[in-house]
C-alpha cells in the first residue's frame, strides 16, 4: 500500500508536469516596500540582520536560497514548494522592494516531485521512493519465474512492454 501511494503521488504529479499549462493555477503575488537601517547595508555587510529583517517584517518561512551583495544593490531570495520571494535593497537609499510570488497546491505538489526547492531532507525521500518501488518491481519480475502457468505470457508482456517504450523513443523522440 506504500508503494501504491507514491506511484499514485508521482503519477499525478507526473500528469501534472508533463502539461503544466492545464493545470497552472494563477499565481498569487504581493508587493512589498520597506525601510532597512542604512549601518547593515555599508562596509561589512550585516547579512543575518538583514535576512531576519525582512523574514520577521513580512512573516517568510520559507528558506533562504540567494544572497547577492553588488555596489548599488543587495538581493535576498528566498524559495520553498511553489513558493519565491526576492527583495531587492537599494544601498543608497535604504529601501527596498520585495515581491512575493505563491502558486497555489499544484505547483507545491510538483516542486515535491521534482525535489525543487524542498531542503535537505526531501531528496533522500525521493530515493527512498525510488529504492522502495525498484525493490517492489523487481520483486514482481522475480515473482514470475516462480508461477509455472504465468511466466510464459508474463514474459513476453513485459519484453513487450520494454519493446514499446523503445520503440516510441526511436520513433517519436527528436
Amino acid at each position: 500500500m506504500v508503494a501504491f501511494a507514491i506511484i499514485l503521488f508521482f503519477a499525478v504529479t507526473g500528469l501534472t508536469l508533463n502539461h503544466a499549462d492545464r493545470f497552472a493555477g494563477h499565481d498569487q503575488v504581493r508587493h512589498a516596500t520597506g525601510q532597512m537601517p542604512h549601518t547593515w547595508l555599508t562596509g561589512d555587510t550585516d547579512k543575518l540582520s538583514i535576512v531576519e529583517h525582512i523574514r520577521n517584517t513580512h512573516k517568510i518561512h520559507n528558506a533562504l536560497s540567494d544572497f547577492r551583495v553588488d555596489d548599488q544593490q543587495i538581493q535576498v531570495s528566498f524559495k520553498g514548494p511553489g513558493y519565491a520571494a526576492d527583495a531587492f535593497i537599494d544601498r543608497d537609499k535604504n529601501t527596498y522592494d520585495l515581491t512575493e510570488t505563491r502558486s497555489g497546491l499544484i505547483a507545491v505538489l510538483n516542486d515535491f516531485h521534482r525535489g525543487a526547492s524542498t531542503g535537505a531532507v526531501w531528496p533522500w525521500v525521493i530515493d527512498a521512493c525510488a529504492i522502495l518501488l525498484t525493490l517492489v518491481s523487481l520483486t514482481g519480475l522475480i515473482m514470475i519465474f516462480f508461477l509455472y502457468k504465468r511466466r510464459t505470457t508474463g514474459l513476453i508482456l513485459a519484453a513487450a512492454g520494454a519493446a514499446i517504450c523503445i520503440l516510441f523513443y526511436l520513433r517519436l523522440v527528436p
